[in-house]
């Protein structure tokens, strides 16, 4: 695809009333949450935020960036057009998890197959190996899968290890996750699929991290900490932290 029919693409697509309830973004989330491609995951924008999300983490036009677990795609299909033909997206899809449901190695096919600038990343959490250079990675709602049962129990810092080499100095880590109640400890996890945010802070930042900043915009006091995140009750509803680590330039 030519850059000049990418910009048509995002120029065009940003039109219309949804190009007007974005108006506040920054043109190319804007335009990127416009994609046609996104026609099945436009209902659980209003619960994700994607657009305010990825302003505030300050994703530009041009970046490399990593979409660390990216589950059926829906951060990838906007991040793609978000960072333009001069940018690529590396779509990392666990070796584990696809073991476990085969429509997560399906999806990362279609998601590279129909973005031009997405490149599909595979292999074990342990063995993580992402392109050096980037300039955000990102995980949303899978950070507390890297302490599953299953994996071993320094698979949380082999991760944020091989991300802090992977980004350039300066490069933001952004993770966003369900919130535990507070003592819960690692088995949460398991249990009902979320982490306290303590032992994301405590983690991420012996990497070498610096924890730059924290925002409310997925919290919700409603959420009693205690359901997992797929039960009825609860789900699409959950209280959810969102961090913004920065590697040290």
């Amino acid at each position: 695809m030519t850059r000049k029919l990418w910009i048509s693409m995002l120029a065009a697509a940003a039109v219309g009333t949804a190009g007007a309830a974005w108006a506040a973004l920054p043109g190319n989330i804007a335009a990127a949450l416009a994609d046609k491609g996104r026609a099945d995951d436009v209902k659980r924008d209003a619960a994700r935020k994607p657009g305010e999300l990825l302003a505030w983490a300050g994703l530009k036009s041009g970046d490399k960036v990593a979409d660390l677990i990216m589950g059926g795609g829906y951060f990838t299909r906007i991040l793609s057009l978000a960072v333009g033909p001069a940018g690529v997206v590396y779509a990392y899809q666990p070796d584990e998890f696809v073991r476990f449901q085969a429509s997560y190695g399906e999806d990362q096919k279609k998601v590279a197959a129909a973005y031009p600038n997405v490149k599909a990343v595979t292999g074990s959490l342990g063995t993580l190996d992402l392109p050096d250079g980037l300039d955000m990675v990102l995980t949303v709602q899978n950070y507390h899968d890297l302490h599953l049962t299953p994996f071993p129990k320094d698979t949380a810092a082999k991760v944020n290890a091989e991300v802090f080499k992977s980004l350039k100095p300066g490069g933001v880590y952004l993770i966003v996750d369900h919130v535990a109640a507070p003592g819960s400890g690692l088995e949460a996890a398991m249990k009902v699929h979320r982490i306290e945010p303590s032992i994301v802070k405590q983690e991420v930042e012996a990497a070498g991290f610096r924890l730059e900043a924290e925002s409310p915009l997925l919290k919700d006091a409603a959420d009693p900490h205690t359901a997992g995140v797929f039960d009825a009750s609860i789900r699409g509803k959950t209280d959810q932290f969102v961090m913004k680590f920065r590697k040290p330039k």
